[in-house]
């Protein structure tokens, strides 16, 4: 029987997780922030069918970036965890922490022990009475459990996006001026995203159950006022060069000869005889002939 070949366990978990992150910078990058009204979540996605935020409970919200299929699989099982849990004991009980380790523990047993990990990055939010108790819960695909205040970013280009939040970043904005900033973040300096791009949603603290709200396409634009990042949108127009503009030589070539586009006068084509030309020259040949009998 053939020895099967050695693979250090180092070398498999590394390979493994390159093959996470691969999958997981083709995604678009998302965003949650506490606010000094809720907590933003704003996500860049043309789509407005296949949802990366979604309600979990009452007060936490859940947001994926990276394969669809995987982490709309992780939505469903956090939100009838929370809902057997809130039926079986009390609506107080389910919090974004416990929900948060089931899903730790969920990836980590994936990433460990499974063919392949699963390709995603999620992001379990809760919001309390005031900022400073908000909680935002990032879940890396090895089931790496990271607790953060204020912001926090998922996605491909984590790291260009957080360095331009954190460079802006100051204190507990109001939604309008995080919206603002999460909008301009995404889009980078070379880029400008409008409402139509983005997905937006938020946990709002003023509210005592269902705190999640999706804000519309018009709210959205109402508050950036157009597009947002370093790049204008600019359409292309072909500039047509006037009459004037062009060469004295340019002709339009007719059945009757030629005419200068500059002067818009006709005249007569080298080596071209026009009809009446040719009725005089033959009318003159008939009369000779006659002449001649």
């Amino acid at each position: 029987m053939t020895q099967p070949f050695y693979v250090a366990p180092e070398q498999v978990m590394k390979d493994r997780a390159d093959y996470a992150r691969k999958g997981i910078s083709r995604g678009r990058s998302l965003i949650g922030l506490s606010c000094s009204e809720a907590i933003l979540i704003c996500a860049e996605n043309p789509s407005r069918l296949l949802r990366k935020i979604s309600e979990i409970y009452d007060r936490i919200a859940f947001a994926g970036v990276g394969k669809y299929n995987e982490f709309d699989q992780l939505r469903i099982a956090g939100v009838r965890s929370a809902d057997l849990k809130g039926y079986a004991y009390s609506r107080e009980d389910v919090d974004g922490r416990s929900l948060a380790n089931g899903y730790a523990q969920m990836l980590g047993n994936v990433f460990t022990h499974e063919m392949k990990p699963m390709e995603v990055e999620i992001l379990v939010a809760e919001v309390s009475g005031v900022p400073s108790d908000d909680r935002l819960f990032h879940i890396l695909y090895d089931g790496t459990l990271i607790d953060q205040s204020g912001f926090t970013v998922l996605g491909g280009d984590a790291d260009a996006v957080r360095d331009r939040v954190s460079a802006e970043f100051e204190g507990t904005p109001d939604l309008a001026t995080g919206l603002r900033l999460a909008a301009a973040a995404l889009a980078g300096p070379e880029r400008a995203l409008s409402a139509s791009d983005l997905e937006v949603a938020v946990l709002d603290r003023q509210v005592e159950h269902r705190s999640f709200r999706r804000l519309a396409e018009g709210e959205v634009d109402e508050i950036l006022g157009g597009h947002v990042g370093g790049a204008t949108a600019q359409t292309e127009v072909e500039s047509v060069p006037e009459a004037a503009d062009l060469p004295l030589a340019a002709t339009v070539t007719t059945d009757t000869g030629a005419t200068d586009l500059a002067t818009a006068e006709p005249r007569q084509a080298t080596g071209v005889s026009s009809p009446s030309e040719s009725n005089e020259s033959k009318a003159e040949s008939d009369d000779d002939e006659a002449a001649g009998t």
